[in-house]
């Protein structure tokens, strides 16, 4: 382990399991020597006794063990859990927090406060907000960043893809930051002209049609805390003067009235778009564009981070999980290795999908590869692909579903086939059909393939 530093939070109760029992000992006693009660266990069997004879905190686990199930069912909701990843990303488990290899002292600890915060709120019957996840060196630079600038009143400028997790780190920011005003979004690109300066400065009675009352607007609602204006490259040159004037004075009238709202709002923009090239092009003040940067911060797409992706995959199964009520522990290594090797062109929010739609659509405790979309697995068609020869990928994909019930079929009814027929709604010639259009030969099946 590297960079060596205290941890800051209160010492806690760790158990460290790991089948290299050398390595186990070694981190309890690092822990140790940073003022907490850790202790190790080299087998599954080891760990569970440990749990039985006294509560535990957190328990830092090698993903990839054997029996490694077992010890996180021991523990059950009481106890945060780490999952230690190897390089190889063959851990199936779901953790509270994932540190991919090779670890290193700051992920570690960083780590074990996430699981004791994930413990604690279950045991308050709460939930934790999500944060931005991560612990590649490019995210890792967003969120220093983040935290030298949350408590100062500067503007901020997100950029990056879409998906990236703009609006997650404008919410950090103002986690972070301690204004006890609220968080305030709003969506620029999906507003007209004129409902988004209403929606921004508010309106007062008779201001246009349909304006029968006064309406606060979103400025004022985020006085003392933060407004967050996404996707600001679409606002249209008319409303980039009435921002610059609020950014500059952080003073406005709301549409059809003539009293002056003062504010104390940090102002934080977001854009998937290039605003330096938008200025050269003339559709974007030139003014406006210096005013709001101030501080950029870049969002890295997920590909340039490919060592958070099962982190990420696992901090999303287990939400999924939560709101599907399905027991899901993990992820098949055919699963993880094909979402690892899926570049993500959408990002942290396609994979948010993806893994939801496993935990959704999957029947078995562990996500497989044959519940994850067809495109991750590299036989769909991607974004912008054109539309001629999209009807194989397709056929293709509806093949994977109709095989997997099949078999299921058969497993459930001892390979029976004309039981697994009935099952499926379906007479034995249709299902010998059927086997034979996706290249089963149900002749060579058996209970033990």
């Amino acid at each position: 382990m590297t960079d060596s530093q205290s941890l800051a939070s209160t010492p806690c109760r760790l158990l460290v399991v790991d089948d290299d029992r050398r390595q186990a000992s070694h981190l309890a006693q690092w822990l140790c020597g940073l003022g907490h009660h850790a202790s190790a266990a080299g087998t599954a069997a080891e760990a569970v006794q440990a749990l039985a004879r006294a509560a535990c905190d957190v328990i830092i686990l090698d993903g990839a063990m054997a029996d490694a199930r077992h010890v996180a069912a021991a523990a059950g909701v009481n106890a945060g859990l780490v999952v230690l990843l190897p390089a190889s990303h063959r851990a199936t488990l779901v953790g509270d927090a994932t540190v991919a290899a090779p670890v290193r002292d700051a992920d570690l600890l960083a780590a074990i406060d996430r699981a004791r915060a994930a413990a604690a709120a279950r045991a308050a019957g709460g939930s934790v907000a999500p944060a931005v996840l991560g612990s590649h060196p490019a995210i890792r630079r967003v969120l220093d960043i983040a935290g030298r600038i949350a408590a100062t009143p500067a503007t901020v400028l997100v950029t990056g893809e879409s998906g990236t997790g703009k609006s997650l780190l404008a919410r950090e920011i103002h986690r972070a930051s301690g204004r006890a005003g609220r968080f305030v979004e709003v969506a620029c690109g999906a507003l007209s002209e004129t409902l988004l300066e209403s929606e921004l400065f508010g309106h007062v009675a008779g201001a246009f049609t349909g304006a029968t009352t006064d309406r606060e607007g979103r400025f004022l609602q985020a006085d003392g805390g933060t407004i967050f204006l996404d996707e600001i490259a679409t606002a249209t040159p008319a409303m980039q003067v009435k921002l610059l004037r609020v950014l500059q004075d952080m003073e406005f009238e709301p549409v059809g009235g003539s009293r002056t709202h003062a504010v104390d709002a940090r102002v934080i923009l977001a854009t998937h778009e290039s605003l330096e090239r938008l200025v050269a092009d003339g559709r974007f003040r030139a003014d406006l564009y210096w005013r709001i940067n101030v501080v950029t911060v870049e969002m890295p797409p997920l590909r340039s981070r490919p060592s958070d992706v099962p982190q990420l995959a696992t901090h999303f199964l287990r939400a999924a999980a939560a709101k599907a009520g399905r027991v899901v522990e993990g992820f098949t290594p055919a699963a993880l290795d094909a979402i690892v090797s899926h570049d993500w062109p959408g990002n942290v929010r396609e994979l948010e999908h993806a893994v939801e739609r496993a935990a959704f659509l999957g029947r078995g405790a562990l996500v497989d590869a044959t519940d994850l979309p067809p495109t991750v697995l590299g036989r769909g068609p991607r974004v912008g692909d054109a539309a001629v020869g999209c009807e194989a990928p397709l056929k293709a994909a509806m093949a994977v579903p109709e095989r997997q019930m099949i078999l299921e079929a058969l497993e459930r009814s001892g390979w029976r086939r004309d039981a697994a027929a009935r099952a499926l709604g379906i007479n034995r010639t249709t299902l010998y059909k059927k086997a034979k259009r996706l290249g089963m030969n149900l002749a060579d099946l058996a209970p033990g393939r």
